[in-house]
């Protein structure tokens, strides 16, 4: 196994959340329509997803970790699976331009509402299925948000795949250290599928024979 990380925690904690409004708020209805992943998912009302998910720049410091840490230069290829509007790569690009970044996301409306500058990289893809890339292809591989959406006999073959392709692999995943953070959590997630305690996840992850670094966000 790799590395447990802490990238994108400090951003997740930025949010605050009214968990319990949220679950009696039709819950049910509105996960039917999150997992659409339209553009009531990404910039309708944030009953249904996001509320808005609009470009402000918040990746910047998630992309020079990203490239401080797996030493990333303009000769890097750098995959993002499941990179919805795909903000975090064009932050990558415009840091690294000569770089070649690639995305895919099951959203097509993510998609099409992604920075004008890096649509050509982007293609729509569901992350449960084989990746359409040779073995170690990329210099670094990383999924942000996207595998806990994935029930767990999917989960094998996407932790398998993200190995195969990558010399160098990140996720982040949500998860839940105790019953207060497993409540929060089935209280506020509209698509995951996956809700598994940390040493479930290492567990699945060395089953599954991923090898990569991680990260686990929690609803505190």
């Amino acid at each position: 196994m790799g590395r447990l990380l802490d990238i994108f925690t400090k951003l997740h904690k930025k949010t605050s959340r009214d968990y319990i409004a949220r679950m009696m708020d039709s819950k049910i209805e509105c996960m039917e329509i999150a997992k659409r992943y339209d553009e009531s998912f990404w910039d309708g009302d944030r009953r249904y997803g996001y509320g808005g998910y609009k470009y402000d720049g918040r990746w910047e410091e998630v992309a020079r970790v990203l490239i401080d840490i797996y030493k990333l230069d303009n000769n890097s290829k750098i995959l993002d699976i499941g990179c919805g509007k795909a903000f975090l790569l064009y932050e990558i690009k415009k840091i690294l331009p000569n770089c070649k970044v690639v995305g895919f996301d099951i959203s097509e409306y993510a998609l099409q509402n992604a920075k004008e500058e890096i649509k050509d990289c982007l293609f729509n893809f569901n992350a449960k299925d084989p990746l359409p890339f040779g073995n170690k292809e990329f210099d670094l591989v990383f999924s942000l948000g996207t595998l806990h959406n994935l029930s767990v006999y999917h989960l094998k073959n996407a932790f398998r795949e993200m190995e195969r392709v990558a010399n160098d692999s990140y996720l982040m995943v949500e998860s839940y250290r105790n019953n207060k953070e497993l409540f929060n959590l089935q209280c506020w997630a509209l698509t995951c599928d996956s809700f598994f305690s940390p040493s479930e996840w290492i567990w699945l992850m060395r089953e599954f024979g991923y090898k990569g670094d991680y990260e686990f966000i929690y609803f505190e």
